[in-house]
């Protein structure tokens, strides 16, 4: 079956930890996507639940508890509540949000575990693992930190790499320190419970690898295909923990459910609760063939969701799988990755503080920029320009024209269309068009393209008007003025359809200002939408301007709460004294990136050709973590051009870029700030 031809469809966007407030990644990496595809089914009237909630468990939680001193309860009530009540000031389309601290839910996820346990397929083992022997207790994942064998990042989890994604174990940790007490903790023998993922591998391989080939996002696609190409290995799925889902087996006292196992049973038990208060059976929705379970998330769940969930429902046997996980990658913030650490975020519930009423602009400017093959930038400037030069200027501004008029030349009736001229014909065609192809990249889950489609017909409609000028033509010709005026409030009507999964607050405005009640998808394209006759509401700005100074104001906020001492501390120390004439000697020149290319054999090398403006060069430069060849390509730099040759992978660099590392890792190029002819000097 085609993601377009179940009977029902459940809907799960990833779990937040309630450990901290909601940031504008969280966003546009799962909850704006989910929002926008649910939003989008539910208008071709399909039957859908939505389903969300708290991430309650796991060591996020209880590290977040020690450093406060406070009990985990008293951490997940508040952030709960707080991300709960964001979502809802955000108009967030959830059927239910719930939280896995709920009594159904621990009652749900025991019964998972011990119908698996029952099914024989665990494998008991004891191994050993990291012990703090200050803090008595062994230590999660997420309790021991170290450096990244992958990568050298010091500061990577054992259960991920924050820096380069990695999935890691804490075994693999060079240099392993315990979070609590910062000492290097001690292997102790423990027993748990293994899900034998090395036995499912050629089913997921079947399933995933041929079943998914060309349908799942490549993004996710060549995750999972690299993941089981390096061959999958059992994975606990109990942990030494005092905050959890109880293990359900006999002497297991201070034994809790992996919250991997735990959390995603969250879609299940969110599932159920809403069933029972409306009166649902919660079993159509996860056990019946016709049923269509998308996941969304972000890139750092992709394994979770797509390897180690599957093969949990698999082993179950009674549940159906998913049928695509369109998960994104990261959204930056001003050039720089978010950091909750150093508060360089833009928290949705300031957000909404700041910008009353206007959830849509925050909405538009996520989805324009959505990550959703690689990662991409938010900015505060684009926000502003995609409010002012789009909305505004695009869509606000033909809305706003086409009611102005009708409300002055008819008395906000909608005239009688006369005999159509080939201008008319050509707006009917694409009115009649792009609502299909905005369908299409939605089935798709394209939804930069969608929105820009939905863009489209604005645009269309602004250079009929422009084209036709009836402001003009009503002295000369009122009776065409007619057939102008309602045709324009056809492409109007269609806009306040393809708006609700975009902008769902402004396209109830549109409804309300042209006094139609709300219309299903089937009926986009369609040109006779408002009758001759039909009387509209009172015309009102949809969007407003918004100023230079309010995003100063946003910029300011950002910079000087992201100044903190800790985040001072993170820049790199000054190096050694230099005198000026071993400065001299450095023969630093703009050049050109003319092409580019990936080693095949390198996870950092990219090749470069580089114009000097002196001659075309070959520079490696170990960027390829940071930057496509395609993003390069075309590229100023400054390059180091007098540095000794020096052969990599076999080839011979001849130079080095220059670049800047933030205190996260993150890559900039030093580039001449406007076009510069190569080969000029840097001095």
């Amino acid at each position: 079956m085609s993601d377009q031809s179940f009977k029902r469809y459940t809907i799960t966007a990833a779990l937040p930890y309630a450990n901290g407030p909601l940031h504008i990644g969280h966003l546009a990496g799962a909850y704006l996507p989910a929002d926008i595809y649910v939003r989008y089914l539910r208008l071709q009237k399909k039957d859908v639940v939505f389903v969300c909630g708290s991430d309650e468990h796991g060591a996020a939680i209880t590290l977040r508890a020690k450093k406060e001193g406070v009990s985990p309860r008293e951490i997940v009530d508040r952030y709960h509540n707080q991300i709960q009540d964001t979502f809802q000031r955000f108009g967030m389309a959830f059927d239910i949000y719930h939280r896995t601290s709920s009594p159904l839910h621990h009652e749900t996820s025991s019964q998972f575990f011990k119908t698996l346990y029952d099914k024989g397929q665990f494998e008991e083992q004891v191994s050993e693992q990291y012990y703090d022997q200050e803090y008595d207790q062994f230590l999660a994942d997420r309790y021991i930190y170290g450096t990244c064998p992958n990568c050298g990042y010091e500061e990577a989890y054992g259960d991920q790499c924050e820096k380069c994604g990695t999935s890691l174990s804490p075994s693999d940790l060079i240099n392993p320190k315990s979070t609590l007490s910062g000492n290097t903790p001690i292997l102790r023998e423990t027993r748990h419970w293994y899900l034998p993922l090395n036995k499912f591998q050629p089913w997921l391989e079947e399933w995933l690898l041929k079943g998914k080939k060309g349908k799942w996002k490549t993004n996710v696609y060549g995750q999972c295909s690299s993941w089981l190409k390096a061959g999958l290995q059992p994975r606990a799925m109990t942990r030494d923990l005092d905050w959890g889902v109880d293990v359900p087996l006999p002497d297991t006292e201070g034994k809790k459910l992996y919250v991997w196992m735990d959390a995603p049973i969250g879609y299940i038990s969110a599932t159920r609760q809403w069933a029972e208060e409306n009166g649902k059976d919660w079993k159509t929705y996860w056990q019946a063939s016709d049923t269509a379970l998308i996941h969304f998330i972000g890139k750092d769940n992709i394994v979770f969701h797509c390897i180690i969930f599957p093969s949990i429902l698999k082993a179950h046997g009674a549940y159906i799988l998913p049928e695509n996980v369109p998960a994104n990658e990261f959204l930056n913030l001003e050039g720089k990755k978010i950091s909750t650490s150093r508060n360089w975020a833009i928290w949705v519930h300031e957000y909404l503080d700041d910008f009353p009423g206007k959830e849509d602009i925050l909405r538009y400017a996520l989805c324009a920029n959505m990550p959703e093959t690689k990662d991409n930038d938010f900015s505060w400037k684009d926000f502003q320009m995609k409010n002012n030069s789009e909305l505004v200027a695009i869509l606000g501004n033909f809305v706003n024209r086409t009611l102005v008029l009708t409300q002055k030349y008819y008395d906000k009736v909608a005239p009688k269309r006369g005999q159509l001229q080939p201008i008319d014909q050509e707006l009917i065609k694409e009115l009649a068009e792009i609502p299909g192809r905005v369908s299409a990249s939605l089935d798709a889950y394209r939804f930069r393209e969608a929105q820009a489609g939905m863009m489209d017909l604005a645009r269309a409609g602004n250079k009929y008007l422009a084209d036709t000028e009836p402001w003009k033509m009503i002295k000369t010709d009122p009776e065409r003025v007619k057939t102008i005026m309602n045709l324009a409030l056809q492409v109007t009507a269609n806009l306040a359809i393809l708006m609700v999964p975009f902008l769902p607050h402004s396209s109830g405005k549109l409804y309300s200002m042209l006094q139609l009640d709300k219309l299903d998808w089937d009926k986009a394209g369609d040109h006779s939408l408002i009758a001759e006759g039909h009387t509209i509401g009172t015309p009102e700005l949809l969007f407003t301007k918004v100023e230079d100074e309010t995003i100063e104001a946003q910029l300011n906020k950002l910079m000087n709460n992201a100044e903190t001492p800790q985040a001072q501390a993170q820049v790199t120390p000054a190096k050694e004294e230099i005198v000026f004439d071993d400065f001299m000697k450095m023969d630093i020149r703009v050049g050109t990136v003319i092409e580019a290319e990936k080693l095949k054999k390198s996870k950092k090398l990219l090749k470069l050709t580089i114009d000097t403006g002196i001659d075309k060069r070959t520079v490696l430069s170990g960027i390829a973590e940071h930057f496509t060849a395609e993003e390069v390509t075309g590229k100023q730099v400054c390059v180091l051009i007098n540095l000794a040759p020096r052969k990599m992978m076999g080839i011979e660099s001849q130079g080095m870029v220059l670049m800047a590392e933030d205190a996260d890792g993150s890559l900039r190029f030093i580039s001449p700030g406007e076009a510069t002819a190569n080969g000029a000097m840097v001095s």
